[in-house]
């Protein structure tokens, strides 16, 4: 066994330090964190990954939307572009454009690296039941930039694209990109918040006020 030895005056100031703390614990910010997340989110033994995904999605302020087949993902963006009365949504997902203007609903433009807009629609790499989240990478259009440049972000989805944890994620990068892995690989749980000032939480300051998830019930 290694032995790492400590400079008197260094205990010195630890045993001060431990002697100052004994008997003032700090309080468990959120003390009921993990038994709500027992109780009111989290349910693998009964809710399927989807369902998982969904609910502890809006539990972190998400907007879920499901969707049958990619012609109800279709309607839906739609329905939601006319009700805010968008007129400039960006996307750089060859893909997700193409099935736009195969079905004749081209409102979408192409997004560039800078330049404003209503909201950015992507796709992403899985999503994760356990927590929540969405994991992005750089090797998707804009992967860099459309995930958090804009206030609203619209993300596209489908079965078989759900992972139960980061770890399985991780696994569904390294069976797509083989030894190629991307850069930059970043994990969102819900639309951006804060509480830096004054502890009142804010949305929507180092990234998108509103995150939705359309969920396509078919594989990609």
């Amino acid at each position: 066994m290694q032995i790492f030895k400590t400079s008197r005056s260094r205990e010195n100031i630890l045993r001060k330090v431990r002697s100052r703390l004994d008997g003032h614990s700090s309080p468990m910010p959120y003390p009921n964190a993990e038994k709500e997340r027992t109780d009111s989110v989290f349910h693998p033994e009964e809710l399927s990954p989807e369902e998982c995904f969904a609910e502890t999605f809006i539990a972190n302020g998400g907007r879920f939307v499901y969707c049958d087949n990619e012609q109800e993902l279709l309607e839906n963006i739609y329905t939601l572009y006319e009700n805010r009365g968008w007129t400039n949504v960006v996307c750089a997902d060859e893909r997700i454009i193409n099935l736009f203007n195969n079905n004749k609903m081209p409102i979408l433009k192409t997004a560039g690296p800078n330049g404003d807009a209503d909201a950015s629609i992507t796709g992403c790499e899985s999503l994760l039941s356990r927590t929540g989240s969405m994991l992005f990478s750089s090797r998707q259009y804009y992967g860099r930039t459309s995930t958090v440049y804009y206030p609203v972000h619209l993300v596209v989805a489908y079965a078989n694209q759900i992972a139960g944890d980061i770890a399985e994620a991780f696994g569904m990068l390294k069976a797509k990109y083989k030894s190629g892995l991307p850069s930059m690989i970043n994990v969102n749980s819900g639309p951006s918040r804060t509480a830096d000032i004054e502890k009142t939480l804010v949305t929507g300051v180092h990234g998108p006020g509103e995150v939705f998830c359309f969920f396509v019930n078919a594989d990609k």
